[in-house]
């Protein structure tokens, strides 16, 4: 083996693939380029970010004014769209684990992005694609025919299908490119988490500022065009840095371990397990695991007899197991217990999720029936508003890391300032806020419209509210700073709570969190259109919003909050943290900028 990998490297051959397993000699053959590779994966991810972001953050604005649809159908397709993208981490990063490496997944989903992207900017410039336009003198408006939802279609599915790919191997592929076990490389590994957060922030204020603008006042044609372009250059970049990347062969998913545990528990469910004397039960450790070994717990009980020594189980000379599938480790069976005490607090975040996905539809529809004027001859666009939640986290997390947290530490002597669960909590409450006080705004924004002082009218949607659209700054701030308590301390919890070969799974499940809060908001928001729409007039979600009762739906959404939060303090009181089994443990502050950059790859829209 080393013979060959000398003679390739005596070729010139400069493309290498990594194991994992291997041991720490061969490791230290690897050619790490470190930072000769960054504007290669910086420039891939700044040029995908602009691309994704320029088309997914007026997506809603184009379903209803391109497209016709109503602002219920369009509500349903992104809810559903950004939940599916979502739940498709989970597949991708499973592939990329167990067979493709992060190289190949990622050249295979930002190529169908780009793909993606331009069926959607296709369906702009062909008129064949989508339908004719529908102006403010039109009674009905047209809507899609089903060859051209067909077309649409097949972009958003290539779209989720790159960024199930994207989400879950980006970051990893950028830290690869440094050797870990070095001061450089670690300080390398920080700098790009920083350069990724800059990048992924630079691409948002231009995609939610100058891309929609164009989209909104220019040409559909050519602010969708400009997104696709971007993504072509995205790929190309990427490819071009081909021969220098260090790439890290596929070494299984820690999956395996876990279905290992819960077959053997139920295999030997009958047996019953000693008081006190663990010398019945296995405890190996594999030599070059990458996890910390953990004490064993008294929860979760049951999946301890998967560790019970029989006469039929056979031991290898190391110690190991003979039969992995008739046998299991303490060490396992932890690692088991770690993801179930995990999945309640994960759960939590379901109906959070849910409050912070109105902020990104529901919001630009209220924006779009507001003052948005600037000048008497210029207005912002209305998805353009949603930048502000953005900069609510974007200019919280420094100042929380600097500022706040060694405020806190010195009051509360622990690590962090407060527990990563206190973190979660008190976002959660902001949420809260979130939904009351856009509850509060729509009132005041309604009363106007039906008062006669009114700007204009829209073409579909009714009259333009004479109240400045400036007054959703503060829900949509104050939602960004929620997510900077609940999202960022909730990656936060998922790294440092899951063994470390399961962090991936970790990343995953916050996206599927993420998910599932999405197919919630598309099912309360079909549930409550049809049962209020029974009274007439459209209910509390009608086309027109001045028709409707918007703020009671932001009621509700508070409403199923506070039910959330009393929930999370439930589990949050039972959880034990890892290797401590304490109810009450900070933990390591860990790097703020690696937080911020994780928090970074969960899409706005």
């Amino acid at each position: 083996m080393e013979k060959e990998e000398n003679h390739n490297k005596a070729n010139g051959n400069e493309e290498h693939e990594v194991d994992d397993l291997k041991n720490n000699d061969e490791k230290e053959e690897v050619k790490y380029m470190g930072i000769k590779a960054m504007p290669f994966i910086i420039g891939n991810e700044t040029f995908e970010k602009l691309g994704a972001l320029g088309t997914l953050s007026n997506l809603l604005i184009y379903l209803t004014t391109v497209f016709n649809m109503k602002t219920i159908t369009a509500t349903t397709i992104i809810n559903v769209f950004n939940g599916t993208t979502n739940f498709g981490t989970l597949i991708g990063a499973y592939l990329c684990d167990m067979y493709f490496g992060r190289f190949k997944t990622l050249g295979f989903a930002t190529t169908a992005s780009f793909f993606g992207l331009s069926v959607i900017a296709v369906t702009a410039v062909v008129k064949q694609l989508h339908p004719p336009h529908c102006g403010a003198s039109d009674a009905t408006c047209i809507g899609p025919t089903g060859w051209q939802m067909t077309f649409l279609l097949l972009g958003f599915v290539l779209l989720i299908v790159g960024a199930s790919g994207i989400r879950p191997c980006n970051m990893a592929f950028g830290a690869d490119q440094f050797n870990p076990n070095t001061e450089s490389g670690k300080r390398g590994i920080a700098s790009f988490f920083n350069w990724y957060f800059f990048t992924y922030t630079f691409a948002m204020m231009i995609s939610v500022t100058l891309i929609v603008y164009i989209q909104s006042n220019i040409s559909w044609s050519i602010g969708l065009g400009i997104p696709a372009g971007l993504m072509l250059l995205a790929c190309v970049l990427y490819f071009a840095g081909n021969n220098i990347y260090v790439k890290v062969k596929p070494t299984g998913s820690p999956v395996t371990s876990v279905i290992q545990v819960l077959v053997v528990a139920i295999k030997k469910r009958r047996l019953v397990l000693p008081e006190q004397s663990v010398v019945s039960l296995l405890d190996y450790v594999p030599p070059d695991t990458i996890n910390s070994k953990l004490p064993r717990t008294e929860q979760f009980r049951f999946f301890d007899k998967a560790v019970i020594i029989t006469s039929k189980d056979k031991i290898n000379p190391d110690g190991s197991p003979a039969d992995p599938w008739n046998l299991c480790s303490i060490q396992q069976v932890e690692e088991l217990k770690c993801l179930l005490r995990v999945i309640p607090v994960w759960a939590s975040a379901f109906l959070y999720y849910n409050a912070i996905a109105q902020q990104q539809t529901y919001a630009i529809f209220q924006a779009v029936q507001s003052d948005r004027h600037l000048t008497s001859h210029f207005q912002i666009p209305a998805a353009s508003y949603i930048v502000f939640q953005m900069l609510g986290l974007s200019i919280w997390l420094p100042i929380y890391d600097r500022v706040v947290v060694p405020f806190l530490q010195k009051v509360t002597k622990k690590e962090g300032g407060i527990t990563i669960l206190q973190r979660m909590g008190i976002g959660i409450v902001l949420s809260i806020l979130t939904s009351v006080l856009s509850a509060v705004v729509e009132q005041k924004r309604r009363h106007l419209a039906l008062t006669g002082s009114i700007e204009g009218m829209t073409p579909r949607n009714g009259a333009i509210s004479s109240l400045s659209a400036s007054w959703l700054i503060p829900q949509l701030v104050l939602a960004g700073l929620a997510e900077a308590f609940m999202a960022v301390g909730q990656i936060e919890f998922y790294y440092k709570q899951f063994p470390e070969n399961m962090r991936c799974i970790g990343a995953s499940l916050f996206y599927c969190g993420m998910a599932i809060g999405s197919y919630i908001s598309s099912l309360l928001i079909s549930l409550i259109h049809q049962v209020t729409e029974k009274h007439g007039r459209g209910g509390w979600l009608a086309e027109d919003l001045n028709k409707g009762k918007l703020d009671y739906f932001y009621y509700v959404v508070a409403a199923l909050g506070t039910m959330d939060f009393i929930y999370f303090m439930i589990v949050a009181s039972w959880y034990k943290y890892k290797g401590t089994g304490d109810h009450d443990s900070s933990g390591d502050i860990g790097n703020i900028q690696t937080i911020e950059f994780l928090e970074a790859e969960k899409a706005i829209v």
